[in-house]
């Protein structure tokens, strides 16, 4: 075989793996859209009826007003935010993230870049939706898509630039390890959950002047249940995204490690199994249960490729005993997390940074990435919790001395849906408590004559 052969031979391959490459993303982005219908159902079916549409909308707009803002600033802020506070902005690494940008048009030749933005896109609208779920029922719906933009295309990618870059900053001085995001997604987006809950306050009936709580039920738990196995199916699409093919290295995570789908999907299913059973272990509510499983996924990503299988099952078991318990400790502190997302998401996010630095402390990076260490994770998680927290409760705070955060007691008894929605979740319902209504005052003003 002559040269030029073998050069037309590897350029043939080289165009064919970057193909692949665009295709492969293209599926994990599809696929991660099954996260925000699960989160769209689940939402709605634990809202009670008077306020699944208006839950249900929420999510829609998240979805959507997140696009076009991480478009404009948030891919910015990860190609050039890695090593900012404690060194410059890289404004040269940020060019091809800015809306003008060629990089940031459709007549790319590299087959990749759009498809990979698109798969962080979808990440920023997972951790708005994860946000979402914990405050529905009261908060003002400008007020939710204000504080869902700074979370998803801010807030969380500014973690992900210091976490989840092989250059950023908590990376290379800590040995920091998430492969699959427990920390710089879950972790921030639960504690950002719990900056907005405080100011929020409860819903009204949600506790007692004696402090106990009352378990304000949604309307509907098998659409709960169903949402949230559609946002496992989801998720397989997004911890896939965690991946990147180098035809060098064959599978490599974010930070440039060998890496492959195997690992992948031997830890997911090992611990999405033991998050159920965990949760099963400690309560029958099939609601936890489901919740579980997703804090058993969440358990193991930081982790995803590193673990045992068996030690996979293990520590996605913890989580799914911690959810219940986290959930309990909130409600005891006065917050009404409506979801148990800051248990779900924020309390196994940091058993999941834990994990790693518990069982996988000494394992090697590559290049200048130091190993794993314990306090790497430890301190990693602290950040995680930090800023997803403190900015929520300072714009929060500011939203409520406006005004802007909640909406009025009067809104919240009648329903959302009522008063903000051109429409009605079942109407046939809605029309026969109408009718039943319109008796009653017949025969009330019939008794009152006679």
């Amino acid at each position: 075989m002559n040269e030029e052969m073998q050069a037309a031979i590897d350029a043939a391959l080289a165009g064919h793996t970057t193909i692949n490459l665009e295709i492969y993303y293209w599926w994990c982005t599809a696929l991660m859209i099954a996260i925000h219908a699960g989160f769209l159902a689940y939402e709605m079916g634990a809202s009670r009826s008077k306020h699944a549409l208006a839950s249900g909308v929420k999510n829609i707009l998240a979805f959507a007003f997140m696009i076009p803002t991480f478009f404009a600033f948030g891919w910015w802020i990860y190609l050039s935010g890695y090593n900012w506070p404690f060194g410059g902005w890289d404004f040269a690494s940020g060019e091809g993230g800015v809306p003008w940008s060629h990089a940031m048009g459709p007549n790319l030749q590299d087959q990749a870049t759009g498809v990979f933005w698109a798969a962080f896109t979808l990440f920023a609208c997972t951790t708005a939706s994860i946000y979402s779920g914990a405050v529905i029922e009261r908060i003002k719906l400008s007020a939710f898509i204000l504080t869902a933009v700074l979370l998803g295309s801010v807030v969380w990618i500014l973690g992900a630039a210091w976490g989840w870059h092989p250059t950023g900053w908590m990376v290379l001085e800590w040995g920091y390890r998430d492969v699959a995001a427990a920390g710089v997604v879950h972790t921030i987006a639960g504690f950002f959950a719990l900056g907005i809950l405080i100011p929020l306050g409860a819903r009204i009936g949600k506790f007692n002047a004696d402090g106990t709580a009352n378990d304000l039920r949604g309307h509907n738990m098998p659409l709960t249940v169903t949402g949230l196995m559609m946002i496992i199916i989801g998720f397989f699409g997004f911890l896939g995204a965690c991946l990147i093919y180098d035809p060098a290295a064959q599978w490599v995570n974010i930070y440039g490690i060998p890496s492959n789908l195997s690992a992948f999907v031997f830890i997911t299913l090992m611990g999405m199994a033991g998050g159920i059973i965990g949760a099963y272990f400690v309560t029958r509510d099939p609601f936890w249960m489901m919740s579980g499983a997703l804090g058993g996924i969440f358990s193991v990503a930081a982790g995803l490729d590193l673990y045992y299988p068996p030690l996979g099952f293990l520590i996605g078991f913890v989580g799914g005993m911690i959810i219940p318990a986290g959930a309990k400790l909130i409600e005891k502190m006065g917050i009404d997390d409506a979801v148990g997302a800051v248990s779900v998401h924020g309390f196994c996010g940091i058993w999941g940074l834990l994990a790693v630095g518990i069982f996988c402390s000494g394992y090697p990076g590559v290049g200048d990435i130091p190993p794993i260490s314990f306090m790497g994770q430890l301190k990693g998680a602290g950040v995680c919790v930090l800023l997803g927290f403190v900015p929520a409760i300072v714009l929060g705070t500011i939203l409520r001395m406006c005004g802007l955060l909640r909406v009025s007691a009067d809104v919240e008894l009648l329903g959302m849906d009522a008063a903000e929605i051109p429409s009605h979740s079942y109407p046939e319902f809605s029309r026969r408590s109408e009718v039943a209504h319109h008796i009653n005052d017949s025969a009330r003003h019939t008794d009152h004559h006679q």
